[in-house]
């Protein structure tokens, strides 16, 4: 795979699991105020924010 295609998929991948990692945690703390189970949903939903983060971060070495 050309390192532009890399870093294009790479950073697209990234963006959608940040945002779906903030998405989760939101909805976790309103199932927390709602007195509902949260814990396991924020803890895995802030491992999917960060993988994200890590993909994002890691696709800038790939662009040229």
């Amino acid at each position: 795979m050309k390192s532009s295609t890399r870093w294009f998929v790479q950073s697209v991948a990234g963006l959608l699991l940040t945002g779906t990692g903030l998405c989760m945690t939101v909805d976790a703390g309103f199932a927390r105020f709602a007195g509902e189970e949260w814990f396991w949903y924020g803890t895995i939903s802030l491992i999917v924010f960060q993988a994200g983060l890590c993909l994002v971060i890691d696709g800038v070495r790939f662009r040229k």
